[in-house]
């Protein structure tokens, strides 16, 4: 019988006993250690809650518990989940979608600590100029003050301002708005004032001025002050000012610098001109850091080499022994980030221009290097953003991560990467309240026999795809040439009135060229561009907000007899603005409670109890129920509850459409995945009134999605074509491909090694393209369908 000690004792399982965050039940699961688990259901059902929010949350939870309490004050903690007891749980680590705060200064190498090992290299086996002394590694660095450029202070670029672009329209006169740059109401007509008050004509056209007046209106770092005396009205009396001016240039820059309105930012930042750095070209660095080479290139022309490139100038330039160990280290920490389909990106790209998937990964390979031992590592869909040509690569690293004695917990829709699991989590049946149960947790074949599973259905059904007929275009779009990132004056057409998908690696180029698709386009009439971004960043934003929904509820409420009589208007009934909100949480419904020591945790309000509202605002109600009542439903159940009120009904059915009646009408913008976030902005779209012809551009729709809510998303999307109407999605999921009429087929590789169109036509016509990566897995999802065998949209 064996020992306490010995290992064979140890329990292999990591037991869940009772979780109940978000939406799960009460859920009792067993996942077994040093296996590639995957978690599978349709969107909302829980997955994500028993992944992250209960097994990785608790893992976390225990090791700040082992960290000394002042310690603790400094880390950001997560709250406890909501666990009866979680056993055989192992240190986890979390390799999630989100992204930080993006910032110009955050790059590919400085993801990966790569940046690190090349600074390193020039430092210490660099060719330095004669005479000149040996830098330490932070001068080869553009964000520490040792290596930055003093004139761009480390960006590479210098903003300024031209006369161009800010007066777009010389025929205008300053009165009429000229100087566009300008801010609007009282402010802009204070400049103009002062200016006139200085004796510059701002009646006639721009143009007219002369050229050295143009010059210092526009330019001039002076800042007068003048008594301005405002043209009376007949109905106000308006005393004489001192009123200052400022240059529409020092205006812009300082605006753009100093303000935190993002609108304002973003506005001025319109007018602003971008051009690469005088001092250091574009580089970044100080003139003695760009004078020392490797291999006879300089540190900023590596780092803008595509990760194969560099790897193969590396080698050669490994001449003395320090040389050989640097440039081996590095290799060979390049190596996984190629491995997993990343290679066409240099160390210098901005992580603000990377797509969450392509930051997974590069996360991913940096911990293949880290060489720790017996971790769960809990994955969010690492498939996303990755061609199905790719996928091979992805699951010889999670097989690697196993292999070297961890548990990898993987979040996931990929059917491919599904099948390859060793353990399998389903869990639903739906979502929301209709999800939060585990249905199945074994191994992947047993799921065939369980008849509630979403996922069985996708996972084992071998039926050829549908067949569709395809539709014929109603003219062509023409985009291009395109010459940017890796296109070089390439030209697509896409047809309209029909749904096109865009395809390729990653990297190729699709949301470059697609992103070239502009509302000034000939065919365009209106473009919507629906993307993944959050609806809103705070918990105030929410479903029925964003959507218009709330602003009907409210005044269905301020319709009521009792409101009328206590005179409240459909302001009380909004949690944003004093007066029928509860003041003591501002609206929120929960305080934060410090523990000084411990997390903060936040608590259910002490005077509203959650409720967000006053008592006084919460005694009026509506069928039954007061507005909080209302906030807490879900789509589905507000439908049936105002199904006699068609403003708030139009807005529930679209939801309805897209697959989120699960979602409850309060559910706060931040709980939202980014699927869950472009079906609501899609929603939206639907919900308005279809004029005339609309150009709709999704990039990577599916990311986050089940195989039935693609389906569903699918539907609307046909929908919208039927009515006359064009889609054009960049998508890697080839069941949306195989339902196209139409694909442009970006490639070959990635990177240099892409951004050239491989094939064009029906995705029969391009699934027997040769030479084409997306070909032979377009081929295995029409799996002997006619669907797209029939003429294509140019035929007659």
């Amino acid at each position: 019988m064996p020992s306490a000690h010995d290992p064979s004792a140890q329990d292999p399982y990591v037991r869940v006993r009772g979780a109940r965050e978000h939406n799960l039940r009460g859920v009792d699961v067993d996942v077994p250690r040093d296996v590639v688990a995957v978690f599978t259901g349709v969107s909302g059902s829980g997955k994500s809650s028993l992944a992250f929010g209960t097994i990785y949350a608790e893992a976390q939870r225990r090791y700040f518990e082992s960290v000394a309490p002042y310690a603790r004050r400094l880390i950001h903690q997560v709250g406890a989940p909501k666990v009866g007891e979680i056993t055989g749980l192992p240190p986890a680590i979390s390799l999630e979608q989100r992204r930080s705060a993006p910032s110009a200064r955050s790059s590919v190498g400085t993801v990966t600590n790569l940046s690190n090992s090349l600074r390193m290299l020039f430092s210490r086996a660099g060719h330095y100029p004669t005479g000149a002394g040996r830098l330490d590694s932070d001068a080869f660095s553009p964000n520490t003050a040792a290596g930055a450029c003093p004139a761009c202070h480390g960006l590479g670029e210098v903003h300024g301002t031209t006369e161009e672009s800010l007066v777009p329209d010389p025929s205008l006169s300053i009165r009429e708005g000229a100087i566009a740059a300008w801010p609007g109401a009282w402010q802009g007509k204070n400049l103009r004032d002062v200016l006139d008050a200085l004796g510059h004509d701002v009646d006639v056209p721009w143009r007219e001025l002369p050229a050295e007046q143009r010059e210092w209106i526009l330019f001039t770092d002076e800042q007068p002050v003048v008594t301005v005396h405002p043209v009376r009205d007949a109905d106000r009396i308006q005393r004489p000012y001192q009123g200052t001016y400022m240059s529409a240039r020092r205006y812009v820059l300082k605006t753009f610098s100093d303000s935190r309105s993002p609108a304002l930012r973003a506005r001025a930042e319109r007018f602003l001109t971008s051009a690469p750095c005088p001092g250091c070209g574009g580089r970044r660095l100080r003139p003695e850091s760009l004078a020392v080479t490797f291999a006879g290139r300089t540190i900023a022309d590596l780092a803008a080499l595509p990760l194969t490139e560099l790897t193969g100038l590396l080698r050669e330039g490994a001449g003395s022994e320090t040389a050989r160990v640097l440039t081996g280290d590095l290799a060979a920490r390049i190596a996984p980030v190629v491995e997993l389909g990343l290679g066409y990106l240099s160390l210098d790209r901005a992580t603000p221009t990377l797509s969450a998937g392509e930051l997974q990964r590069l996360r991913l390979a940096t911990q293949l290097r880290s060489g720790l031992f017996g971790v769960v590592y809990v994955l969010d869909e690492p498939s996303a953003g990755l061609h199905p040509a790719d996928t091979e690569a992805l699951l010889t690293v999670l097989a690697r991560l196993k292999a070297a004695g961890n548990s990898v917990f993987v979040v996931e829709h990929h059917l491919d990467v599904v099948r390859a699991a060793d353990w399998l989590v389903d869990v639903g049946p739906r979502a929301g309240e209709h999800g939060g149960r585990v249905l199945h947790s074994g191994p992947v074949p047993e799921l065939e026999h369980v008849r509630e599973s979403a996922t069985a259905r996708f996972l084992f059904d071998r039926s050829p795809a549908p067949a569709r007929a395809v539709r014929t275009a109603r003219a062509w779009l023409t985009v291009g040439p395109v010459t940017r990132h890796n296109l070089r004056g390439v030209t697509a057409e896409f047809p309209l009135g029909a749904l096109t998908a865009v395809t390729g690696v990653s990297g190729s180029g699709k949301s470059t060229l697609v992103g070239e698709i502009t509302q000034d386009l000939a065919g365009v009439d209106r473009l919507v561009a629906v993307d993944q971004r959050p609806i809103g960043r705070t918990p105030r934003s929410n479903l029925a907000t964003y959507t218009g929904l709330f602003d009907v509820v409210r005044k269905v409420f301020a319709a009521t007899g009792e409101a009328r009589s206590r005179g409240y208007g459909a302001g009380r009934f909004s949690f944003n603005v004093a007066g029928g909100r509860c003041e003591t949480c501002q609206g929120e419904g929960f305080v934060s409670v410090e523990l000084l020591f411990l997390p903060s945790t936040y608590a259910p309000c002490p005077d509203c109890g959650g409720a967000r509202y006053r008592p006084e605002t919460l005694e009026v109600t509506y069928r039954g129920r007061n507005i909080a009542q209302v906030l807490d439903l879900t789509v589905e159940s507000a439908a049936d509850f105002f199904a006699d009120t068609p403003a708030v009904t139009r807005s529930l059915t679209t939801l309805l459409d897209v697959g989120l009646g699960y979602l409850r009408l309060g559910q706060p913008a931040t709980e939202l995945s980014g699927g869950e976030a472009q079906r609501i902005k899609l929603a939206g779209e639907l919900q308005r009134g279809r004029r005339g012809h609309t150009l709709h551009l999704l990039d990577e729709p599916t990311t986050g999605l089940h195989p039935a809510d693609v389906e569903v998303l699918m539907r609307q999307l046909h929908g919208l074509v039927d009515a006359g109407h064009t889609v054009v999605v960049v998508e890697h999921d080839m069941s949306v491909v195989a339902g196209a009429d139409w694909v442009v087929d970006l490639g070959p590789g990635g990177g240099d090694a892409g951004g050239r169109i491989v094939a064009t036509g029906t995705p029969a016509e391009v699934a027997g393209v040769e030479g084409s990566r997306t070909a032979p897995c377009l081929r295995r999802a029409l799996r002997g369908s006619d669907a797209g065998r029939a003429a294509g949209p140019g035929a007659s």
